[in-house]
């Protein structure tokens, strides 16, 4: 465990701001809002994610983490609506990418409240980055319910995944997380 905190502490460390998010895009409909997430490597990868890692988890991690994970994004979406400051954006959110799929590549089996911290941390960057790229003139509430349902979706996707593996099929899942992990790293030197 030590060393895989160092491992992301270190590519934290070296994160490049991705320049995702701010002011792709149109951010002014249900539509856009859906879409996005679909529409980028980062996103889908850390939502599946969550589903994988809650399915792993099993209990009440399958609708807890999700539900943090969407909860805490529609607040940090809130805050970067109002040009509230959070620092680390973007490496937050790359940090997100490697973390959530190491989570799931070791099948790290944590209180389903330290999953909620987790998750919850790192929605609170996904959400702020696209709360801060609407326009101060257009209100971003549909916007922000079309993402919140594609993240829902996503999360859905990776939890039927999980659990249609099953138990005799876990290498998979795990498998899956390592995936996430390695295009995180991949997003943090740029080669993706």
């Amino acid at each position: 465990m030590k060393r895989t905190t160092l491992a992301a502490i270190l590519l934290l460390a070296a994160a490049m701001p991705a320049y995702a998010h701010v002011g792709v895009g149109t951010t002014s409909s249900f539509a856009a809002g859906f879409m996005h997430p679909l529409s980028g490597i980062d996103h889908m990868t850390v939502m599946i994610a969550v589903g994988l890692w809650a399915a792993l988890k099993g209990g009440k991690a399958i609708w807890a983490w999700p539900l943090a994970f969407v909860g805490v994004m529609l607040v940090g979406g809130a805050l970067g609506m109002l040009q509230m400051p959070l620092p680390f954006v973007e490496p937050g959110i790359l940090a997100s990418v490697v973390a959530l799929g190491l989570l799931v590549a070791l099948a790290v089996d944590l209180p389903v409240s330290a999953g909620v911290a987790i998750i919850g941390l790192f929605a609170l960057f996904h959400g702020h980055a696209h709360g801060a790229e609407v326009p101060e003139n257009a209100g971003g509430l549909e916007y922000m319910a079309g993402f919140a349902a594609a993240t829902v979706l996503l999360h859905a996707t990776g939890i039927a995944a999980g659990l249609g593996l099953g138990m005799r099929f876990r290498g998979l899942a795990r498998a899956a997380g390592a995936a996430c992990a390695a295009i995180g790293v991949g997003l943090v030197f740029g080669v993706l």
